[in-house]
Formats: structure tokens, C-alpha cells, sequence
């Protein structure tokens, strides 16, 4: 039974997490990208904060070192990662399926990051290879015309593949940092630091609640981001984080961009080019190239031969 359970909060995760690039696609009709993330995680921290405060038993940070976590959280995972991405899909060239891919390139990332600034991790020559497919995965998907890098939406792909860059960072600098923080109060505090982040942005870009058009879609999209993928996600990816550890977890990013392509072609009928799908593919690849040995190992931790 435990199994079922696991594999349904997986497909769960993976749901929610996949639909999310649906839903900030169909509230960017409404709002300004920036002012967009930051009010998802306006609601989002509050929710945080408040389940923070429940479960841990001194839900504050304490110290420079549990400080500098969650400024790690707050400025990269946070507020570049969601800057960089609701820009991005701010472009109708970036659907919900090519946003979901290009994210997904985030374990190859960050297992690149921790090779080079953590001593204890290095890439091996397969992994070298690994890198290489997963790149030339993206740029497969991003689909560039040499002759006009800037246009047909090259531009906010990259700027996707920034907020994966920013996240794969950050996820491997807040290992580098010698603290450690209960996860319920790191990713509330960093939701909180990073949702101020991100209002500052939006002020710097001349966003305002003005430009807002206040519409049912546009209240269930904000709702369904910051309830259902920020709250209610973090929360089953922290269990599963738990009981599965980080290599299956690290699958969600290889599902979710299934179920972006599918709740995009039903709500906002999005196609699913040729492109996307081999770029998903290579990326795949890619990260079972460089995670080669961890997998390996999860395996046959679990019995099964590889």
C-alpha cells in the first residue's frame, strides 16, 4: 500500500508541478509577468509560514548561517528562477510543454554546479557527455534561426533555461553553506524574502496592480499557482523528498512536462512540436548520463539489477 500511495503523491506532484506552466501561461493574459510571481507567492508564504510555524518547533532563522540560506532560497530559487520564467512564458512561443522541458534541465544543472564548486563532487567524462546531449537537448528545443537569434521567441527560451540555471545554483550553493534549516522554515522564509524580491523587480519594470484585469480565470490561475503548485506541492515534495530521496524525486521534472503538454492542448490549446519532443528526449538522456552512478546505485539499493 505504501507503494501505491508513494507513486499516486508522485503522479500527484508531477501533475500539479506540469499543469502549473499551463496555468502562469493562461494568468499572463491578465497580468504582468513579474507582479504576476510575486503575488503567487505573496499567498504562498503566508500558507508557508503558517504550516512552518506549526510543524517546527523554532520556525525562525537563526544565526549568518541559516540567514544566508534563506537568502540563497529567496534570491534563486525564488525570485531569479520565477523572474526568468514568467518573463519567458510571457512569449506565445513558449508553451507550456517547451517551458516545462526547458525546466527540466535543471538536475542535469545542478549536478554540473556541485561537480564544480563543491571539492567532494567531480564530472567524470561520461558526464562531460551527459552535459553535452543535455545542452544540445535545449537548443533542439529552443529551435534558433541563425539568421534572427532575437526573434520567434529564442530569447524568452533562454531566458527559461536562466531560471533553470538560477535554480540548479541555487539548489547546490545552499548545500555549500555550513547550516543547516528545517525545509518547512527555509522555504518559507524564502518565499516571503523572495515574493519582496520579486515586488521590487515589478517596481523597477513599471508594473503595477493597475495593469492587473481582474477576472475569474485570472483569480483561479493566481489560486491554483500559489495554493495548489506552491503550497500543496511543496508539501508532498518535501514527503516524498523523505521517503523516496532525491534521485526518484528528481523524476518529477521528467514527468510534469507531460502533463504541461497535455493540460496546454486542453485549456489553452496549445500544440506539441516535433522539437519539443526530441529536445525532452535528449535532455532525458542527458541526465541519466550524468546521474549515471546515483541511479545505479538507488537500484540496486532496491534490488534491482542494472
Amino acid at each position: 500500500m505504501l507503494r501505491y500511495r508513494n507513486l499516486a503523491l508522485f503522479l500527484v506532484l508531477a501533475a500539479v508541478w506540469g499543469s502549473a506552466f499551463m496555468a502562469i501561461n493562461a494568468g499572463l493574459a491578465y497580468f504582468p509577468p513579474v507582479l504576476f510571481a510575486a503575488l503567487r507567492y505573496d499567498v504562498a508564504a503566508v500558507i508557508m509560514m503558517a504550516y512552518a510555524w506549526y510543524v517546527v518547533d523554532d520556525p525562525v532563522p537563526r544565526g549568518r548561517g541559516e540567514w544566508t540560506l534563506v537568502a540563497i532560497g529567496a534570491t534563486l530559487l525564488i525570485a531569479a528562477y520565477h523572474v526568468f520564467l514568467f518573463v519567458g512564458e510571457s512569449d506565445p512561443a513558449v508553451t507550456s510543454a517547451i517551458a516545462a522541458v526547458i525546466v527540466s534541465l535543471s538536475p542535469v544543472l545542478t549536478t554540473v554546479f556541485a561537480r564544480a564548486l563543491l571539492p567532494s563532487e567531480r564530472l567524470t567524462a561520461i558526464g562531460v557527455v551527459g552535459l553535452v546531449v543535455g545542452l544540445v537537448g535545449a537548443v533542439v528545443l529552443a529551435a534558433p534561426d541563425p539568421a534572427n537569434l532575437t526573434g520567434d521567441g529564442t530569447v524568452a527560451k533562454f531566458l527559461v533555461f536562466l531560471a533553470a540555471t538560477a535554480f540548479g545554483l541555487g539548489a547546490v550553493l545552499t548545500r555549500a553553506v555550513d547550516a543547516e534549516l528545517p525545509i518547512e522554515t527555509m522555504e518559507a522564509w524564502s518565499m516571503a524574502l523572495g515574493a519582496v524580491i520579486m515586488h521590487v523587480v515589478a517596481l523597477g519594470l513599471g508594473e503595477s496592480m493597475g495593469e492587473i484585469v481582474w477576472t475569474t480565470e485570472a483569480l483561479l490561475a493566481l489560486a491554483y499557482l500559489s495554493i495548489a503548485a506552491s503550497a500543496v506541492g511543496f508539501l508532498i515534495y518535501f514527503d516524498l523528498l523523505e521517503r523516496l530521496g532525491p534521485i526518484e524525486i528528481n523524476l518529477v521534472s521528467y514527468v510534469a512536462p507531460v502533463f504541461a503538454a497535455l493540460s496546454g492542448w486542453v485549456f489553452l490549446n496549445e500544440g506539441l512540436t516535433l522539437s519539443t519532443v526530441v529536445g525532452f528526449l535528449l535532455i532525458c538522456v542527458g541526465f541519466a548520463l550524468v546521474k549515471r552512478a546515483a541511479i545505479r546505485d538507488e537500484l540496486r539499493r532496491r534490488g534491482v539489477s542494472a
